[in-house]
């Protein structure tokens, strides 16, 4: 090793750079380029010598003859920030009323597969989100048991859009009449398709499908979103 390298490698450990990769990551050079100026296979000049002085507090002059000048490196001169200009953003007047609020239909225990007696009666009411709450019409209902799990959570609310076409893959509720004088049950579930002859739906917990005749269904509703409420 020359002595151009050892003070080179000296000055590095009194810098506090254990490794040579640590130094070479710190002056955001090639490790091998480092590596190779501080073993002696590659001699370096003034302008490098100058880099590592400034990083590792050593003159120059130093690392390149062993006569130390002591004097201070000049620091790059200080940078010009751009003017700041005084916050112009305005408050804005605070908004007066509330939104619209949304019945929550359902009811404390649903059946096997989740579904609950569509009577109209609300349980409680909430705010619509934003996306319904100029939607005729729009409502919720509270999930019945584990049936979608883990779509949704038992006591979950969904926030339904009736006025939305409903597509394949859409979560939605379907309200069923199966008897002609009985009452309408509602199902949130998955839909898969409905013709002229049934509706399909996918249920998740257990995995199941779930098909009613098409003169049975009374609604089906596309979920805009759900969420505790």
């Amino acid at each position: 090793m020359s002595e151009r390298a050892e003070r080179l490698r000296e000055a590095r450990v009194k810098a506090g750079y254990r490794f040579a990769s640590d130094a070479a990551n710190a002056l955001g050079i090639v490790t091998s380029t480092y590596r190779a100026h501080e073993n002696g296979q590659n001699d370096f000049e003034l302008g490098e010598a100058e880099v590592y002085g400034r990083k590792f507090n050593v003159d120059p002059l130093w690392l390149l003859t062993g006569t130390d000048r002591r004097t201070s490196i000049p620091l790059p001169p200080a940078t010009t920030l751009p003017e700041v200009h005084a916050p112009d953003a305005r408050v804005g007047a605070k908004v007066i009323g509330q939104g619209e609020k949304i019945p929550v239909f359902g009811q404390a225990v649903g059946g096997v597969d989740g579904e609950f007696i569509m009577n109209g009666n609300v349980l409680y009411e909430v705010m619509a989100p934003p996306i319904l709450s100029d939607v005729s019409g729009a409502y919720a209902v509270s999930v019945s048991g584990d049936s979608m799990h883990p779509r949704y959570e038992d006591g979950e609310v969904c926030f339904v859009d009736p006025s939305r076409r409903v597509r394949k893959g859409d979560y939605v509720i379907a309200q069923i009449r199966l008897e002609e004088s009985g009452a309408l049950l509602a199902y949130v579930k998955k839909f898969v398709r409905h013709n002229s002859s049934e509706l399909v739906l996918e249920q998740f917990n257990p995995p199941k499908e779930l098909r009613f005749e098409a003169h049975t269904v009374h609604s089906v509703h596309y979920i805009a979103l759900a969420g505790n409420a």
